[in-house]
């Protein structure tokens, strides 16, 4: 496991912890930055499904990396699956094999700041994500570019939690 996933993942708990604070979240991305074991992390997230309880967060070390939480679609996950996922916006879709982290049961994927997945992303509407394996969910875009573009400029300033100490 990355040592940059240990602090998504502080994020992610974070989050789900949070998780009635986050509902407005559910209409638009946000930017904030949240507590884990490394310290403090940026995130970009936005919460939806059909019952509000799935998330797409983005956290950047090195490079940035995505995590998709299905929500309560996801409790029967084993460990050590990975998916393929299609991000459908715009008419334009990205397919991405998004790895599990078995520990927070959500799926995370490294990415390039310029990959064509956070172009999607920053774009206008709305965006499912789905398999055929795992369901899909949609998610408002509203305030993503300005949530991600912070999250970017953070790209090679934070430190991973291994370094941290």
């Amino acid at each position: 496991m990355k040592a940059g996933y240990l602090v998504v993942a502080g994020a992610v708990a974070a989050l789900q912890a949070a998780q009635p604070a986050f509902a407005a979240s559910c209409s638009g991305w946000s930017a904030k930055m949240e507590e884990d074991e490394g310290g403090s992390v940026l995130t970009a997230s936005v919460c939806g499904g059909p019952k509000g309880d799935a998330y797409l967060m983005l956290a950047c070390f090195d490079k940035p990396v995505l995590s998709y939480d299905l929500g309560t679609s996801g409790q029967q996950l084993e460990p050590g699956i990975s998916g393929a996922f299609d991000f459908k916006a715009d008419g334009k879709t990205v397919t991405k094999t998004l790895q599990l982290e078995a520990m927070y049961n959500y799926f995370v994927v490294d990415l390039e700041k310029a990959d064509p997945l956070l172009d999607l992303l920053r774009g206008k509407g709305d965006v499912s994500v789905g398999s055929a394996k795992y369901g899909s969910n949609s998610f408002a875009l509203k305030g993503s570019k300005g949530a991600i573009g912070k999250v970017l400029a953070q790209c090679g300033k934070a430190k991973p939690a291994a370094d941290a100490d």
